[in-house]
């Protein structure tokens, strides 16, 4: 990799040129790594439901041309200056929030906001000059989230790069960059089931998924998988739900039934859909006393939780989080290793593979709710 570090490398992109037309697999110019920036080769990277969300760019500020790509793993081919923690040949995993470790944020031991390096799904260039790396005869084309990993080459924040393991398999480890770490860590991290105790996942997407398979791995009894697709529910066992409800089932409210089926209530509630409706249910549902719930979707701009008083005064507590509480930098190796040791299983989340030449079939996959997650190999 030595012979390119320094250089402008010439590389295949998927570019979204612009909303809901199919990505283009484009030769990009990828810039070197400017001051606390890492260069690095993707090899796999996985399709999550946020790339397809701002490439249909139906309520945000539309950015184009783009490339989108955040859920990866490669190997770091050179470093800018200012880089000492990282080095050409290191594998790592991108993110799409970072760690600048400096911020009041970094340094507290309660928050992952990182204030230099949050997600902002508008900002299409480098934090550092605002220019962007990657061009097509000279003329920009955007980055996405920091990472834009729909690339042979990619150029990122240093604080948005976790170092890991490399023995661990980039295949497999690629898809904890977003959507399973998210709901892993807001399980394990912020909702903290005790042992024995019944959990309620309300949306059985790859994140709901994730948040079950955290509740599995905290010792839950009882995990609830809700959703109103049922044909979720065979699926989810392996991530261990053991029950399910589908809201269409019932004539009665879902904090109802689920209250019913509990005698008062789920011990904890991790709510995956970012429907306003369900934010509602999942906290209304936790036992009076005790019960915890945990908002992880992203609900509409306009949404307003709404929800009397006496359920906050009745020892309901209502807590939020973001990428699973996980610091990218701190603590994402350590959720590596859970895989590594057999603790965490990942294959079970990937359900669909192509080569890079066929991405559109990965956005069509998820377009028609087939699998959970697609790998989509560099090298094809």
């Amino acid at each position: 990799m030595a012979s390119t570090t320094g250089k402008v490398i010439k590389c295949r992109a998927a570019v979204a040129w612009e909303a809901e037309k199919p990505l283009v697999i484009e030769e990009v110019e990828v810039a070197p790594p400017q001051a606390m920036e890492v260069r690095i080769k993707i090899l796999y990277t996985a399709l999550c439901h946020t790339d397809v969300y701002f490439w249909e760019a139906k309520g945000q500020t539309p950015v184009f041309p783009r490339i989108f790509g955040h859920e990866a793993g490669g190997i770091v081919e050179s470093i800018g200056e200012g880089v000492t923690e990282l080095a050409p040949g290191d594998h790592v995993l991108p993110v799409f929030t970072g760690e600048c470790k400096e911020c009041v944020h970094c340094k507290s031991a309660e928050s992952n906001l990182c204030d230099l390096l949050r997600i902002n799904t508008d900002r299409g260039t480098m934090i550092g000059d605002n220019q962007s790396r990657f061009s097509i005869n000279g003329k920009p084309i955007f980055h996405f989230v920091g990472t834009s990993t729909f690339s042979e080459y990619t150029v990122i924040h240093v604080g948005c790069v976790a170092k890991i393991n490399p023995a661990a398999p980039l295949d497999k480890v690629c898809v904890l960059s977003c959507g399973i770490s998210t709901g892993l860590g807001a399980t394990l991290n912020v909702a903290k089931p005790p042992k024995g105790s019944t959990v309620a996942i309300f949306g059985l997407g790859a994140v709901g998924l994730a948040a079950a398979e955290g509740a599995r791995l905290a010792g839950a009894s009882r995990i609830i998988g809700i959703d109103l697709n049922a044909n979720r529910f065979e699926l989810a066992r392996k991530f261990g739900c053991t029950e399910f409800v589908n809201p269409k089932d019932h004539t009665k409210p879902v904090q109802q039934v689920l209250a019913e089926m509990t005698n008062g209530g789920v011990d904890r509630a991790v709510e995956c859909t970012g429907n306003i409706n369900a934010m509602i249910q999942a906290f209304e549902c936790v036992h009076d006393g005790w019960g915890v719930a945990v908002l992880v979707g992203v609900p509409h701009k306009d949404s307003e939780f709404k929800t009397h008083p006496i359920n906050f005064l009745n020892e309901r507590t209502l807590k939020g989080t973001f990428f699973g509480n996980y610091m990218p930098r701190t603590d994402l190796p350590s959720v590596v290793e859970k895989y590594m040791t057999g603790e965490l299983e990942l294959e079970k989340f990937i359900t669909h593979s192509v080569p890079f030449s066929e991405i559109n079939k990965a956005f069509d996959l998820m377009l028609n709710g087939e699998g959970i997650r697609c790998i989509i190999r560099m090298d094809g």
